[in-house]
């Protein structure tokens, strides 16, 4: 979340550095408890370098499978230890395979990601 300085009364938005850095540590963490996780990557305005003071961070973790509803699938993803707010989109490895290749006319967020953690391709990914 924005940081005050102690000198200043100014608030300053984390920079898209920082805030690689800490989607990079979280994926980590989230992989090493998580073995379900495939893939985690975010897209907009952070992918783009168009961010700004108020910037979310758009996430997507790829799962091999999972029994819940996919808008249901985010609430066992805490990203709150993250310096901005997240949204967190989760597919599966079916449905994101399905999204980057959508039928013609329909735009994929696939090319604009930026992955931050991948499993080994020794591993299935």
């Amino acid at each position: 979340m924005p940081v005050r300085s102690l000198s200043s009364p100014v608030l300053k938005w984390p920079d898209a550095g920082t805030v690689d850095w800490a989607a990079r540590t979280w994926a980590a963490e989230l992989a090493g408890r998580n073995d379900a996780v495939v893939r985690v990557g975010y897209f907009g305005s952070y992918a783009r370098g168009d961010w700004g003071p108020g910037s979310n961070l758009d996430l997507l973790i790829v799962v091999r499978d999972s029994p819940e509803p996919p808008h249901r699938r985010a609430l066992a993803f805490d990203a709150t230890d993250l310096p901005v707010p997240a949204d967190v989109l989760v597919y599966t490895v079916r449905e994101w395979q399905a999204l980057e290749s959508p039928p013609p006319g329909r735009k994929s967020i696939a090319p604009e990601a930026v992955w931050v953690y991948r499993e080994s391709p020794a591993d299935g990914s």
